[in-house]
This record gives structure tokens, sequence and C-alpha cells, in this order.
């Protein structure tokens, strides 16, 4: 892959879980392992937090939890500029910024604004905008100030958040014509393909508002309980199995290597395993990935001041960047 500018960021909204892990932060360790010559910002998001979280101490927990978790997995700083977005406070005047730019239609069509208008239009008696606060209606101009701030060229999302690098480029392209400038990089958005929707314990989407999710460093005498739980057929061991309507099967296909998937889908197709087996296979799989790691988030987690002095550090060059970009905004704005 040539160098260029890879930008995300991640939500602390709660404990992480493997979801996430398979969803979103081993691609995003990979992609950017990928990307040794170029620039990889990673930040954490815990003003757009604000808009589900009203505990302050939740938010600093989540977003130090992240910020571990992200350390344990071997994050490389020497290649990445790693931030908390509340640490960086361009990205709020940037978005005041092109506030001025964008038309309130293209806010009226943004997803979660029309997902919570439509809810309501459900609810008796319910006003359209019940429940909306600004934060969420203004959440994709934030977003773009988060991309365009970095000149973020590939932007790494679920399919459900295209929308969201879609009008950073339309309101990249706002700024650009009202100012007569190529100011703004028009980002564009990476797609992981194969891990958009990682089961949950239940067979649903793995998500915290389901309660079905697996921690990423939790217990593990707890997770195998857990994990013992999972409903399956009623399938003898000798028979064959559908690896495809298995949540085991899927839940070990989104974490281990393609030569164990493919040896443990042929296990399931053959006959000769019973489930209780294949539930132990997937225990002792993430027992291998995770104790490593579990012992290294915890270190970081019993030291929040180097954590802290850890973050800063690793934020020096994504602060320097933000600062030129926004003193070069203002010579175009005339403020």
């Amino acid at each position: 892959m040539a160098s260029k500018s890879i930008l995300t960021g991640i939500k602390p909204t709660g404990q992480v879980h493997i979801g996430n892990y398979a969803g979103m932060i081993r691609p995003t360790l990979d992609l950017m392992a990928s990307n040794p010559d170029g620039e990889n910002f990673l930040f954490v998001a815990n003003y757009h937090a604000l808009n589900s979280i009203g505990n302050a101490e939740e938010v600093r927990q989540f977003t130090h939890e992240i910020a571990a978790c992200f350390l344990a997995l071997g994050l490389d700083l020497s290649h990445t500029n790693f931030y908390r977005q509340s640490d960086v406070p361009e990205v709020f005047e940037l978005t005041q910024v092109l506030s001025s730019v964008t038309p309130k239609g293209l806010m009226n069509r943004a997803h979660a604004y029309k997902a919570a208008v439509d809810a309501n239009a459900e609810k008796p008696n319910a006003q359209p905008d019940d429940g909306v606060n600004m934060g969420l209606y203004t959440y994709p101009i934030l977003m773009s100030a988060d991309i365009l701030l970095f000149d973020g060229g590939i932007v790494p999302v679920g399919k459900d958040q295209i929308q969201h690098v879609e009008f950073a480029r339309d309101i990249a392209g706002y700024f650009n014509r009202r100012y007569d400038t190529e100011f703004f990089t028009l980002p564009e958005h990476s797609v992981q393909e194969n891990l958009e929707a990682i089961v949950g314990l239940d067979g649903r989407k793995m998500s915290k508002s389901y309660g079905n999710t697996i921690p990423l460093f939790g217990d593990p005498k707890k997770r195998r309980k857990a994990i013992n739980k999972i409903v399956t057929d009623s399938r003898e061991p000798h028979e064959p199995k559908d690896p495809d309507t298995n949540t085991v099967y899927q839940l070990y296909a989104a974490l281990a290597e393609p030569a164990e998937v493919a040896h443990l889908r042929a296990r399931f197709e053959e006959g000769g395993m019973g489930y209780g087996d294949a539930k132990r296979i997937l225990a002792d799989k993430l027992d291998e990935m995770f104790e490593g790691p579990k012992a290294r988030f915890e270190e970081y987690m019993a030291d929040r001041g180097e954590l802290e002095a850890m973050m800063a550090k690793a934020s020096k060059g994504a602060k320097e960047k933000a600062a030129a970009k926004i003193e070069a905004m203002r010579g175009i704005v005339g403020t």
C-alpha cells in the first residue's frame, strides 16, 4: 500500500469488547502497520461520547480503557499520532468554522438524526425532535472537523458510517468553494467488508445495548461460563453441523487465523465434534490471544499517571499539525 494519511477514531462509550476488537481495533492496527511511511492518526473521540453519556467518571474511565487497550495490543507510537479528541482544541474551532458553511438541510439527512425522528414518529404524542440534542444533530460537522483538520486521506469506517465521510467531503467542498481554495483535502472511506457485524453471545450483533458482549480483557473464568451458555441446536456430536448458523463458530471465525478457521469449519461439517468441544476451542483461543495483552492492559490501568504521560507524548505531533492548520485557516477566513 502506498504511503498516505490514515485517520480513524473510536468513541469511549463502554467497556471494550471482542466485537470492538475484531470490527475496529485489529483492522486499524493492521492498516496503520501497513502505512509506516505515511501519516497515521488515531484518536479517542471523548467529546462525541457526551451525546450519550452524562457521567464524567464514566467518560474518563472508558477513555483510559481504550487508550490502554490499544497500547496493550501493540499500537506503534513511533508511526501513529495517538490523541484524545479533547486534547486538540483546534478541532472545536474548526467545527465552528465548518458550521458556517454547512447547510442545515445536510444535517437533516444524517442517518442518526433521521433514525431518532423516525423513532419518535412511532411514539404517541411525541414531537419529531424529542430527545434530540444539538450534539447529535451536528455530530457530522464535528466528525468532519476530526477528519479535515488532519487532511485525513483514508478514513476506515463501517458501512453505516460511510455517510460521515461523504458529509466531510461535502463540507470540505463548501469551504473550498466559498473561499476559492483547495485548503481541505477530500477524504475517502475504507470499509472492512468482512468484519461488519460480529455476532454476540445471543446470535445478534455484538452490542453493549443488547448486553451480549464478551469483554476484551475480562476474567477468563467468567468468559468461559458466558461462552458455555451460548444456545446451540440439538444435533448430537456425531452429526454434521452448519457452521454458518452457529454462534460459536462465527465468533471463532472473526478472531482466529484463516487456517484455524478452515480446520474448525471442517470439523463442524464432518461431524464427530460436540458443541461443548467447540465452545472449549473458542474459549482456549481467546485465552491464547489475550492473556499477554490483558496483563499489559492491567498495568496501564493501574498507573493512570503514566498512561496520561504516554498519551501526552503520543499526541504532540497531532497538536502541532492541528495548530498549524488552524493558523493557516484563520488567514483564509479573516479571523
